[in-house]
């Protein structure tokens, strides 16, 4: 990977390469709403346990395209048909697990009544935490991330543990973990006094 040395301060991470700085830069933790964009980051994380997510996002296009753009009721409706020709394709991670985990989850995110989306949220921390000031400082859970894999699992959602379920809550901006001197780093108020 090149690093990139355009003299932004960027969380460490994301000075690895172009296509992390420009993934930090334009996407991660900011806020992310709707069934289908939180349905694709809950899979996206899964499929990217055990690996790193440069390999995830440099497929992302390929994983679009053979999961339907991530609408909930075209993959939940995928077959065992489906399930061959995703094994069958080189552009995705071809994981039989966690394959038939993102058409599990699918078919459950279906029945959900509040919806995925407001589901997913309703474990976003009321207040914010100070903010990081090295990565070091950056958590791999939360207790709202064990809560979200606890209930995840309790209705049926499958590969979604306090990892999975943290990292989907830096990736759509449940929470905020860019580090003290990232220039993406918003200034956070202090919580009124009374």
């Amino acid at each position: 990977m090149t690093a990139v040395t355009d003299g932004l301060v960027r969380c460490a991470w994301a000075g690895q390469s172009a296509d992390y700085a420009a993934y930090h830069d334009q996407e991660w933790g900011r806020e992310l709403r709707g069934d289908t964009a939180l349905f694709e980051r809950l899979s996206l994380e899964a499929f990217q346990s055990g690996l790193s997510w440069i390999t995830i996002l440099r497929k992302r296009p390929a994983f679009r395209a053979a999961f339907a753009g991530f609408a909930i009721d075209a993959v939940a409706a995928f077959t065992a048909d489906d399930e061959a020709r995703l094994m069958a394709d080189a552009g995705i991670v071809r994981n039989r697990a966690k394959i038939a985990a993102a058409i599990n989850n699918a078919r459950v995110a279906q029945q959900q009544p509040e919806g995925l989306s407001d589901l997913l949220w309703s474990f976003a921390p009321e207040n914010r935490r100070p903010r990081p000031a090295t990565l070091a400082d950056v958590p791999a859970t939360s207790p709202e991330s064990v809560a979200m894999a606890k209930e995840l699992k309790r209705r049926g959602f499958v590969f979604v543990g306090p990892t999975t379920g943290y990292a989907l809550m830096q990736a759509t901006g449940m929470v905020d973990d860019h580090v003290a001197d990232c220039f993406r780093a918003q200034p956070r108020s202090e919580p009124a006094r009374g």
